[in-house]
């Protein structure tokens, strides 16, 4: 194993600060933010890590864009019209520093004051810490929790994700949400192939999220994309967790971007029929229309109605 990846692969505790020129990208009615660069949750599949990000330090030192929040609330005090304010998409807002740094928080409390809607995405239970303001946007305006939910078991699951909490503690925080009425998206990916891709698996997922009332679940063909960068980590992780497992990679896919799982077809068919059954959303443009729609009535509002 070459020495850079075995540095990688090791939970870090550091990070660096910076002053970022920008938070929000996007445009229209929906704007993503990433407050950090990087991630400590360590999952073996991330396809932040591929090269095409273009990091300039390790994954693990997290960059943090120390005056997020002073950038937030100057962007929002200059737009007229509300949208949902997306984050997450990158780099998890809950991983481990947001306890010490709260960057997270203080934005969620700017979306607030500024009448704006939220749609966070995170593995973590962290974040029911901020319940709370969760609440109060959803009530003023509108707010999605989404979690990524990938494996059952819990031996596996922590192998995969080593750094953050289980599926069950993740499935807890959606009921909690949704005991709240705070709307719950879930990405059921990846599915890696030969590894967590068992219809037991995905039922077990599935029927959790049945029984907690999720509104959407979005899956990207159950299987794994892999790009220059996030592969070699993959790899490395399949060497030292199950050994074998790479070559059988390397025959199947070859240098593949896609890699869908040998059952896809199979366990699509179960999870389009879960989904259509209990009125879930299940198509990723339909879920994606639900988090990045903020209802008439407040995307019209002007500051000065608050």
């Amino acid at each position: 194993m070459f020495p850079w990846l075995n540095m990688l692969m090791r939970k870090a505790d550091s990070m660096h600060f910076v002053d970022a020129k920008g938070i929000l990208t996007g445009s229209g009615g929906h704007y993503g933010m990433n407050i950090y660069r990087g991630c400590t949750h360590g999952c073996i599949y991330c396809d932040s890590r591929s090269r095409c990000y273009q990091f300039t330090h390790p994954f693990e030192d997290i960059e943090v864009k120390q005056n997020a929040p002073e950038l937030l609330e100057a962007a929002l005090r200059s737009k007229r019209k509300k949208c949902m304010i997306g984050t997450g998409a990158m780099s998890d807002p809950y991983m481990h520093c947001e306890e010490e740094l709260r960057l997270t928080r203080k934005c969620l409390e700017i979306i607030l004051r500024y009448g704006f809607g939220a749609a966070i995405q995170t593995k973590s239970d962290r974040i029911l810490r901020d319940i709370d303001l969760l609440d109060e946007i959803n009530r003023s305006a509108k707010c999605v929790v989404q979690m990524t939910l990938t494996t059952w078991d819990d031996d596996l699951c922590r192998v995969l994700e080593p750094n953050v909490c289980n599926t069950k503690r993740r499935i807890e925080v959606l009921e909690e949400m949704q005991k709240r009425g705070i709307p719950t998206v879930v990405w059921l990916t990846p599915i890696l192939p030969f590894i967590n891709y068992t219809e037991e698996n995905i039922t077990s997922i599935l029927n959790e999220c049945v029984r907690v009332g999720v509104n959407g679940i979005i899956d990207f063909g159950m299987g794994l994309t892999l790009r220059d960068g996030d592969r070699e980590y993959y790899y490395a992780a399949l060497d030292k967790h199950f050994p074998g497992m790479k070559e059988r990679y390397i025959k199947r896919y070859g240098n593949a971007y896609e890699l869908p799982s040998p059952k896809a077809g199979e366990l699509t068919e179960i999870f389009q029929r879960i989904c259509k059954a209990n009125g879930i959303l299940s198509s990723p443009e339909a879920c994606f229309r639900f988090m990045s729609e903020l209802p008439e009535k407040y995307s019209q509002m002007s500051i000065f109605d608050l």
